[in-house]
């Protein structure tokens, strides 16, 4: 069992920047890819960008160029959302996710969700 916590969201203006860290811990077998996905209210739960153990990184077209993801290398267990020039349409509830594969199998593991609000 993994447990994922989400830090770092709040209220900011557009064009401000927000840091979220999602912290896990609980697995004993390597964390393959982490990730966030964010929830908007209304709208279904979408990926905002992942990243490997290995630094493969895959973005949403929303947030290229404005957002960063990252990795505690040495670790593997902590990982950053750099968001940068946020805009209003970025306010939702993100989520930390992680995926672990045993076998055949995947697991995917998530964290309770942080609001992150963006004023006009």
């Amino acid at each position: 069992q993994v447990h994922l916590v989400e830090s770092g969201g709040g209220l900011v203006q557009a064009g401000g920047s927000l840091r979220l860290n999602c912290a896990a811990s609980g697995s004993g077998t390597p964390i393959t890819i982490m990730g966030w996905y964010r929830q908007a209210p209304g709208k279904l739960r979408d990926l905002v960008a992942t990243i490997t153990g290995g630094g493969v990184i895959n973005y949403a077209d929303s947030v290229k160029g404005r957002f960063t993801i990252s990795r505690d290398n040495a670790k593997n267990t902590m990982m950053d959302l750099q968001m940068n020039s946020l805009k209003p349409e970025d306010t939702a509830v993100y989520y930390c996710n992680a995926v672990i594969f045993v076998g055949l199998g995947r697991y995917d593991y998530w964290g309770q969700g942080i609001q992150v609000t963006v004023s006009s």
